[in-house]
């Protein structure tokens, strides 16, 4: 199975995103909802690359399973 590119794509603008997010509230003086929002962006990133493990380790499952 060969990893899509748009997962790539996913990721790398959640944190085009994320990052554009916290440089307007740092520059509005509102560190602690800059704070909280990288904190969001990590989860969000994080969530996709554990659904992305746990489909490899299903695929090693099926793969190496005996019939």
């Amino acid at each position: 199975m060969i990893m899509n590119i748009d997962i790539i794509f996913k990721i790398a603008a959640i944190g085009i995103v994320i990052t554009v997010l916290n440089q307007v509230l740092i520059k509005a003086g509102r560190d602690e909802q800059a704070t909280f929002i990288t904190l969001v962006g990590v989860v969000l990133v994080l969530s996709v690359v554990i659904n992305l493990i746990s489909n490899l380790f299903d695929t090693v499952k099926t793969m190496f399973q005996l019939y």
